[in-house]
């Protein structure tokens, strides 16, 4: 099936490095914009102190500052921390039990697959457990969506994957346009399984394709161009090939995952440092 291609924009070659700032641990200063909704002060809430929970700053077991001591530091409500502790409750990550107050749980419990808890290890250093965990499970599930995406695909979900993909090179992962595009791509195939819980984990794998993409941006380490393995995966779906499809994404995702374990031994940037609690 062919497939018209857009050259890349002149400039488009240059990461963007700041996309994802490190913030300072939630308990010294107020990170909460004035004029921010509820709904927002919340959520910036649940994602600093997420933030400080993924890179170890509150261990397991420790004990959150209480809402009053935490809403008179940051100048904040006591609702809108009550509101971002349920949120990390939901994700597993910590525990309020009344007169021992809220603890952080242990990293077991945490939804490694909720695409917020993803987004905040990537934050700073992610731990190679981790990253390696996540090419783990793209490589159990993505190569098998593949394959049936190759058999079950409609003409319509062709089309927008190729409109993904020529999105994607004409923008290139180095800009947001284009990573969105790649996870669109990525989301698409799953889609085209028409396996319900398969569908389910577009979020996840999205996520994974964005972070991992933004931290090697982050760390120098996008040396190669991606297109190639992404059109013999949709050259081979659209084929309806689906041991081809199976053997491409594979190969896809193998080259993703060895790029990243590149920018892993590279030292973290200035400001940012590894983490030393498992992941």
């Amino acid at each position: 099936m062919s497939h018209r291609r857009h050259p890349r924009k002149a400039g488009d070659t240059n990461p963007e490095k700041s996309q994802m700032k490190v913030r300072q641990r939630t308990d010294t200063g107020s990170l909460v914009r004035p004029g921010q909704s509820a709904a927002r002060i919340h959520g910036t809430i649940a994602h600093d102190l997420g933030v400080a929970i993924v890179s170890g700053q509150y261990k397991p077991g420790e004990v959150l500052p209480t809402e009053i001591e935490f809403s008179e530091r940051l100048k904040v409500s006591r609702s809108a921390y009550r509101e971002a502790v349920r949120t990390l409750a939901a994700k597993g990550m910590v525990e309020s039990r009344p007169k021992t107050g809220t603890r952080v749980t242990e990293q077991p419990r945490w939804n490694l697959l909720d695409p917020d808890v993803l987004a905040w290890f990537f934050e700073a250093e992610p731990s190679p457990a981790l990253v390696n965990g996540l090419f783990e499970l793209r490589l159990i599930v993505e190569p098998a969506a593949a394959a049936l995406a190759a058999e079950r695909r409609d003409t319509q979900q062709l089309t927008r994957m190729r409109e993904a993909l020529m999105r994607m090179e004409r923008h290139t992962v180095t800009t947001a346009e284009g990573r969105d595009a790649d996870r669109e791509f990525h989301a698409i195939i799953l889609e085209a399984t028409r396996n319900p819980p398969l569908i389910c984990l577009a979020s996840t794998i999205g996520a994974g394709v964005h972070w991992t993409t933004i931290y090697k941006a982050r760390k120098d380490e996008l040396p190669r161009d991606p297109m190639p393995e992404h059109w013999r995966v949709f050259d081979a779906i659209a084929a309806g090939g689906p041991d081809d499809a199976r053997a491409a994404m594979e190969t896809l995702v193998r080259a993703a995952l060895k790029d990243t374990s590149r920018a892993l031994k590279r030292p973290a940037p200035a400001g940012q440092k590894r983490r030393s609690t498992p992941a």
